[in-house]
Order: C-alpha cells, then structure tokens, then sequence
C-alpha cells in the first residue's frame, strides 16, 4: 500500500506569549517571558504563586456568550486556536467531504476547572446535590474535539487523545497516520490545557514538580540550567490543519511543511520520572526518524521536552547524543517552554508549531533563562540559549514526555 503524504496547511494558537500566531512567534524569536503571579485566584498559601497564563483572551471574540456557558475553559482554547487554524489555512469548508473531515485533539487533564467548581459548590451548599447539567460535557477531556467537530461539521474520525504531556502531540501523530493511510483527507488536531487553578497547582506543588522561585518568575523556566528547580505550569491551545498532500494542492493551499514521522513509546519505568538514561525518549526520536526515512544527519533543530525539571533535562540530552552522536553537536536545541511554561497536554501543539515556525522562517527560538551550566549536560550541545540563532531549518523533531512514561516525538520537514 501507497502512503499518502500529510501536509500541515493552518496553524491557531492561544498562549502566555500571545494569542495569535504573529504575536507568539514574535515573542518567542524575542525571548519574551510569559511568567508572572497567578491572577486566577489567591495563591498566597501555595508554594507557588505564579504561571504562564494566558492574558487577555476573551471567548467571545470566537464564541456566542451562550456556548462560552457551556464550556471549560480548555475548550473554549480549544475552539479559538481551531478558528484561527482553519482561517488560515482557506479551507472553504462547502467544498470539504465531511466524511473525509475529522478532529483528533489533546488534553492531559480537561476541565479541571469546572470539576473543581461543581465540588466546592456541593460541598459549600451542605451536600444538596446542585449540579449543573453541562458538569459533565464541559469537563470530560474528549468534548473539545465534540465541540469542534459540531462547528465544523467534520464526521470523519473524532477523538480526544489523554496522554499527560504527549497528548497532543500523540493527536498529531494519530492523524497523520489516518491521513497517510487513507481514512481521511482533512484533520483539526492539536490540544489545549487549562489546569491553573487551585487543584492542578496545589497537585502538581504536592509532587514538586512546580518551580518555586516566587521571587523572581519570569526566570524561573530554566531548562538545562544548574539552577533549574522545576516546571513553571501554563494553559492555552495549538491547532494544526493537516491534510492529504494531493487536497492541498488542488485546492491551491499554501503548505507550510510536510510531516515526516511520528514515533511513539513507553518509558514502562517510573510513575512520574523518566528513564534516568533516556532511553524511551531516544527510542521515540529513533522511532520519528525510522518512521519517516529520515536521515539522523538531516535534522537540524529540536524542539525538546525541556521542562526545567532536574531530572528529565539530563536523561534528554542524553538520548539526543545517544541517538545523534557526533551530529548531536551540530544541531540546534532549544526549550520554548522556558518562555511559554509547561501547557501540559496542549505542549506538544504550541511546540509543534513553534517547530514548522522555525522552518518556514529560518529562525530557531531560544532558550531563555541560562544563567550556569550543569555540568551533567554536555557542553558542546547548543541550546541555543537566550538569544534566537537564524538557521536553515530542513527537519525539526518536537518532542514530548508525559507522567507515566507517555513519549512522542513528530518530525516536520521543509516542502519538497
């Protein structure tokens, strides 16, 4: 069987660093901080009081104020970068197949927002059971993909991928897969988070995950530093429009790169610790590139997982060289999440993006907040950091990690 080639043809965002593609590559290539206090609610009693949130997003800019009641915040992300997404690609959705139309989209957690809500509602009302009716629609992880399919009228395949970290971009690399193989010709996929409020920072603060440097948390997403001492938690939404090569073209889209690869695995190790060799997320880059016929020696950016933490920044840069060897030493690295935070399930479509971004422009984003090096991480890698590096960019790798030893890694490459 004949794989068909997927083309990736509009890209949406919603994030800490901007809520439109212009604004957050901008910010990116400038090494903008999306990091400050938490404003969502009163974290004086928290070990950590700040985040990467998203700042001036309205939802009514993209939804009725009825449908913004029947929504989580994650999917009302979710709805605003799949807007911007498919604007940007032309679809003109009279002339799309629905049946060959589907949404695969990403969430960690969903609406932890509302879950959180209803019950403390209930247990503030005395245990008289006062539930609204859309608890459930608006806080089960699949409803965003719902939701978008509805707008759009896709009714090809349609499902929520729930992979901690990975989520969207094992959504990514699921559709891909659908399209190469035949079962569709458009996908909205991607993913979107929206975990800042008492539970997800108090969850994440009870595993010391979080960063605690309140002092100062606009540097505190130090991927790769010595100094480094946790993640710094965001929210927001990536969507990509992927198609059939063949669709694309004949409808004149403009393509902003071709998928190469997906690669999949399992740490199968730790509940929340990766592999301290790296070797799930050496053989998840060495899954993309097999996947794909990639050459190790044509990729020339990764966009790593590099979530700051002490532990998973080493057994990473040590799968690069492991997979890489010698070549690792001339490719460029970098960890926007020291700009944007960790956006947990929708990571992997902000980096994704983040990726196609850096080949289409010939730019690699920084990684910002390197103040000393650690010594457990080789120095002769660039991480590229705290200053963008122009670069012709052929092939990126995204990679993403999730708790449970969840690995994904999607290759992008320029047009041919």
């Amino acid at each position: 069987m004949e794989l068909k080639r997927v083309v990736v043809t509009g890209l949406g965002v919603i994030t800490p660093i901007g809520n439109s593609v212009e604004a957050y590559w901008n910010n990116l290539i400038n090494g903008v901080s999306g990091a400050g206090p938490i404003t969502r609610f009163d974290a004086t009693n928290f070990k950590t009081k700040f985040a990467c949130e998203v700042k001036d997003f309205d939802p009514t800019d993209y939804l009725d104020r009825k449908e913004v009641r029947k929504m989580d915040l994650f999917a009302q992300y979710a709805m605003a970068a799949a807007e911007q997404a498919i604007l940007d690609s032309g679809l003109d959705l009279e002339k799309v197949d629905p049946d060959t139309a589907g949404v695969i989209w990403g969430a960690g957690i969903g609406g932890i927002i509302t879950f959180m809500d209803e019950v403390k509602a209930y247990v503030e009302g005395n245990g008289i059971p006062r539930f609204s009716p859309f608890f459930i629609p608006k806080m089960i992880s699949d409803i965003a993909s719902g939701h978008i399919s509805m707008k759009y009228g896709f009714r090809g395949p349609n499902y929520a991928t729930v992979s901690a970290c990975a989520s969207s971009s094992h959504a990514i690399a699921d559709a891909y897969n659908l399209i190469r193989l035949g079962k569709a010709k458009v996908f909205i996929s991607g993913g979107s988070e929206a975990a800042i409020n008492e539970a997800g920072v108090g969850g994440f603060n009870a595993l010391q995950a979080l960063s605690t440097r309140n002092d100062d948390p606009m540097t505190a997403s130090r991927p790769f530093d010595v100094d480094r001492d946790g993640f710094v938690i965001g929210d927001g939404a990536g969507a990509l429009v992927l198609e059939e090569y063949e669709h694309a073209i004949n409808r004149g889209a403009t393509i902003y790169c071709e998928i190469g690869g997906a690669g999949m695995t399992a740490d199968a190790y730790h509940l929340t610790a990766p592999h301290p060799e790296g070797l799930g997320a050496r053989k998840v880059m060495e899954g993309a590139l097999n996947d794909g016929n990639i050459s190790f020696t044509d990729v020339d950016y990764i966009n790593v997982h590099g979530t700051s933490t002490p532990l998973g920044d080493i057994a990473e840069s040590k799968a690069i060289i492991e997979v890489f060897g010698d070549h690792a030493f001339n490719l460029n690295i970098s960890a926007t999440k020291s700009m944007t935070g960790h956006l947990l399930g929708a990571a992997g479509a902000i980096e994704s993006i983040a990726s196609i971004l850096a080949i289409k422009n010939g730019i690699v984003p920084p990684t910002i907040n390197h103040f000393t090096d650690d010594p457990e991480i080789n120095s002769k890698l660039n991480m590229t950091y705290n200053k963008a590096q122009k670069r012709t960019v052929k092939v990126a790798l995204s990679n993403t990690f999730g708790f449970g030893g969840h690995n994904a890694s999607v290759a992008f490459k320029a047009i041919e």
